[in-house]
């Protein structure tokens, strides 16, 4: 997707995006920085970016590629926003009748009626041929 006489790129991105340039099958340590910082544009470079926590509002984050011309002139630009989901498995973990995001018990389960963790009835008969 580099537009034509590009050789090298640069990455920007917003704090809540973790970015991550593999060249040649060879990831570079740690998360790209927020710097100057520019790789040549080789065939089979990949940019991997990921988000580690729920956004707070549609397309709160960002990453910018900026693209290089030899002698490194800008060329062109493109960029993602990106919107972190959450998900999250909420349950009755303390069989009270209230299901809480953040119960203690929602990581174990032990049986009985002093019991806690989540009781999953699953249906898994054939309702249609």
């Amino acid at each position: 997707a580099a537009p034509a006489g590009a050789v090298s790129f640069g990455v920007k991105h917003t704090e809540g995006v973790s970015v991550e340039v593999v060249c040649q099958g060879q990831a570079e340590v740690g998360s790209v920085p927020n710097s100057g910082t520019r790789w040549p544009l080789n065939e089979g470079t990949v940019l991997r970016f990921s988000m580690s926590r729920a956004s707070t509002e549609v397309n709160d984050n960002k990453v910018t590629v900026s693209f290089y011309a030899e002698g490194g002139q800008p060329i062109n630009q493109a960029g993602v926003f990106l919107t972190g989901i959450g998900i999250s498995l909420d349950v009755d973990a303390d069989r009270d009748g209230v299901v809480e995001k953040n119960n203690p018990n929602k990581a174990s389960w032990t049986w009985g009626p002093e019991g806690h963790g989540a009781i999953l009835l699953v249906n898994c008969d054939k309702e249609s041929p």
